[in-house]
């Protein structure tokens, strides 16, 4: 994954902290426990206290927080020149101020993911792309189908329930939740901009992930992910800007947003927990020779984040549905993944707490 910064002013390259990214990667961690494992006694405690309408409404949106980390939680990235809010009332007014294609992109974006580093024609308007979102939501379960369905028909009245659902979110436990974390992220802001300005964007860089890094002439950042993007930092038509973003909740996520017409945005985590021990030698030697395939280490970047079907890998990594089948046998005799039917699909899901068994490299890798 790149950046390009070639030319860009050094005063446009921010550490800054934002509620509603936040807000994002705190809503995954209360969906995917698993994938975070020194924020169990959080979520097992925030989840007990929501009622259950609220909780019915986290399960029908999810999949903003789960399979992806939807853009929708950096709007201030989508939006000219603007910066993060101070609150994350202003942050809900910036969402506000995207226009109906950039928002429904965003929100769709599990539907994309072969696409969304090009971008291409709206759902809105395009029916042959509004045919794939609603199939590919239909994977996902009836209640996401009916969200998709309903955000592509009537964008307006879907905005404003998720506006609504945020607000709920913050009065339930986000609003304590950020008053404990908000200040610990502010200072860590503070501390990388005086890096960066005293020590330089390679220090400060070295300092946010160890899978960051600039090249000699400070043209371009790379993030070592699993995963291929490139972007700028440049676009006039956006405004020039880098922001990189602390989270008190994003271990072991390092996220790049790197949408063509978007403000590219680092979304790192500060802090990282303790993991479990290693699996038993023999448990041990099945999984890493299942994992040593390289198709197989990309599938599982998929895999981890959500439940995919045969189909749908075939057509991220642009193999023949029987090749993603073998490559799933292997894992799935391994104990990695799991596999369930809904309906008509048959769904496959990384076992993440098996993954961390093998030791927080590996884990790491699969999830920044």
């Amino acid at each position: 994954m790149s950046i390009d910064i070639a030319g860009l002013a050094p005063e446009r390259i921010v550490f800054e902290i934002s509620p509603l990214a936040e807000l994002g990667v705190a809503l995954h961690a209360l969906a995917e426990p698993a994938h975070h494992p020194g924020l169990h006694g959080w979520a097992t405690a925030t989840a007990a206290g929501l009622k259950p309408d609220l909780a019915d409404r986290l399960h029908e949106a999810g999949f903003l927080w789960t399979s992806t980390f939807s853009d929708i939680f950096m709007p201030f990235a989508g939006l000219h020149d603007a910066r993060t809010g101070a609150t994350l009332a202003e942050e809900l007014d910036m969402l506000d101020r995207l226009d109906d294609e950039r928002f429904v992109a965003a929100a769709l974006e599990f539907t994309c993911t072969s696409t969304y580093g090009t971008g291409g024609p709206s759902p809105l308007t395009d029916p042959v792309r509004r045919e794939r979102a609603l199939e590919l939501a239909a994977t996902r379960g009836p209640k996401q189908l009916d969200f998709t369905r309903r955000l592509l028909d009537d964008p307006a009245s879907v905005r404003a329930w998720v506006r609504r659902l945020f607000e709920d979110c913050d009065q339930a436990f986000f609003a304590d939740t950020w008053r404990r974390v908000g200040t610990q992220l502010a200072a860590d802001a503070r501390h990388k901009t005086e890096l960066l300005r005293h020590k330089g964007l390679a220090e400060a860089l070295h300092a946010v992930s160890a899978a960051l890094a600039v090249d000699e002439d400070r043209t371009r950042i790379s993030a070592d992910k699993l995963a291929d993007g490139r972007t700028t930092a440049l676009d006039p038509g956006i405004g020039a800007g880098l922001s990189l973003v602390p989270s008190s909740f994003g271990w072991p996520h390092l996220m790049v947003l790197h949408a063509p017409g978007w403000r590219p945005v680092i979304h790192y985590p500060v802090g990282s927990p303790t993991l479990p021990g290693p699996a038993p030698v023999e448990l041990l030697k099945l999984r890493m020779e299942a994992l040593a395939h390289p198709m197989r280490m990309r599938m599982c970047r998929n895999l981890a984040r959500a439940p995919y079907t045969t189909s749908e890998l075939a057509d991220v990594y642009g193999i023949t549905a029987p090749e993603v089948s073998r490559h799933l046998a292997v894992l799935k005799k391994a104990g990695l993944i799991s596999t369930r039917r809904r309906g008509r699909y048959v769904l496959h899901q990384l076992d993440v707490s098996a993954v961390a068994r093998l030791g927080s490299d590996f884990l790491e890798t699969v999830l920044r």
